[in-house]
């Protein structure tokens, strides 16, 4: 069952003239409840577009785009809470602890203070920090911040996770180490998850399906990540994503 569709969706910015250029065109795709899939592609081929497009921060130009049943622009409050965002900035905020930061959207939700800090908590000690609780950002380290990042997310119980190159900042090791964590987790929760990256490798670790996309926003390919390492291994799943991204190497 998809939940999430684009149909031939098109975004120009600076109005309608017909001589700017196209962020997207001609963007169709379809993600499908439970499915973790990794959006992948060069700098400027409508990744970012696509993900603003999706969450509602932007209208397209022409086409349709439909989320649980909402469009995400015109029904953007219907959608509060339905969707969790991980940037690749933590975004944490500085005067709060960890397990406030965590809490926050749900104290938004109006939910009574024990019981938000306790779930607050309880992902906190799922992803390892729960000796970190009452601990304030600027004394985390970039890993532990994302882990919290990362939690606040998961709190709020939303349907669909997107993550904007979330690791892209941190060393490779860890960002390895929270790939899986979040991969983990979004298939324990049953979740939806859509992971935006530049990196062919993150996105073959993480995806269930990969959309490879070039510029004008559009799908050049798609790869379901388990058949295409069957077929190509991963050496050459990496050069046809490559190839597909436009790229001459």
């Amino acid at each position: 069952m998809s939940i999430v569709t684009f149909d031939k969706v098109a975004k120009r910015f600076d109005g309608d003239n017909p001589d700017n250029k196209f962020a997207a065109k001609d963007l169709s795709l379809h993600i499908d409840q439970g499915e973790l899939i990794a959006v992948v592609g060069k700098t400027g081929c409508g990744k970012s577009t696509m993900f603003n497009l999706l969450i509602g921060l932007i209208e397209p130009t022409e086409g349709r785009i439909e989320v649980l049943g909402k469009d995400p622009f015109k029904d953007f409050n219907a959608l509060a809470g339905k969707l969790s965002v991980v940037f690749q900035n933590d975004r944490l905020l500085p005067w709060r602890t960890a397990i406030e930061n965590v809490a926050y959207g749900l104290e938004l939700r109006r939910m009574l203070k024990p019981e938000r800090l306790a779930i607050a908590r309880g992902w906190l000690e799922r992803l390892g920090l729960g000796q970190h609780v009452d601990k304030w950002p600027h004394s985390l380290s970039g890993g532990m911040r994302q882990r919290v990042s990362i939690a606040r997310a998961f709190a709020t119980n939303p349907e669909i996770l997107l993550c904007d190159e979330p690791f892209s900042a941190l060393d490779e090791l860890t960002g390895a180490t929270l790939r899986q964590e979040f991969k983990r987790l979004v298939k324990e929760t049953h979740k939806t998850g859509v992971f935006v990256t530049h990196s062919i490798r993150e996105a073959i670790d993480i995806g269930d399906r990969i959309l490879v996309f070039r510029s004008p926003g559009h799908v050049a390919a798609e790869f379901i990540v388990s058949d295409a390492l069957a077929i190509y291994g991963e050496e050459g799943l990496k050069q046809k994503i490559l190839d597909e991204m436009g790229d001459v190497s």
